[in-house]
């Protein structure tokens, strides 16, 4: 194997652990998402089972729940601020894997143009061997039939 099949080979190798870190990177991304998205839906069941209470017992929990509801829409807005935040990280990270994997892709297709010219190349080295051969034998059957 040539120095440049050697050399290639190793480009891939480190162009694939990059394509690996990107997905990692984007998949921890992707269960932050998830967990703030639970998150928000925790905070939404819980408003809702505070409305619940608060409307089986006005009096008592009427003042309690003003304060739960507005703390509620600030936590509520602060998840959604960071998703948004979030999502346009994610956008970017998969941009970002998607450039990796064209760009292995390219040292791949590289790899496998150079393997081609290799073999052509040592097919025609071959070649000119058989063909020297050839003449050597021609030139001694001409010799000794003179």
């Amino acid at each position: 194997m040539t120095k440049k099949s050697e050399e290639i080979k190793t480009l891939i190798r480190v162009q694939s652990w990059t394509v690996d870190e990107q997905r990692r990177i984007l998949n921890t991304l992707l269960d932050r998402e998830h967990a703030l998205i639970e998150d928000g839906h925790r905070m939404d069941r819980q408003l809702i089972a505070e409305q619940q209470v608060a409307a089986a017992d006005p009096s008592m929990a009427g003042y309690a729940y003003v304060a739960f509801a507005r703390a509620h829409k600030i936590k509520r807005e602060n998840v959604n601020v960071t998703l948004t935040a979030l999502r346009v990280e994610i956008d970017r990270q998969r941009d970002a894997v998607a450039e990796a994997y064209r760009e292995l892709k390219v040292l791949e297709e590289v790899q496998k143009n150079w393997k081609k010219a290799e073999q052509i190349e040592a097919a025609r080295l071959e070649q000119i061997d058989l063909d020297e051969i050839a003449q050597n034998l021609h030139r001694r059957h001409q010799a000794a039939g003179a």
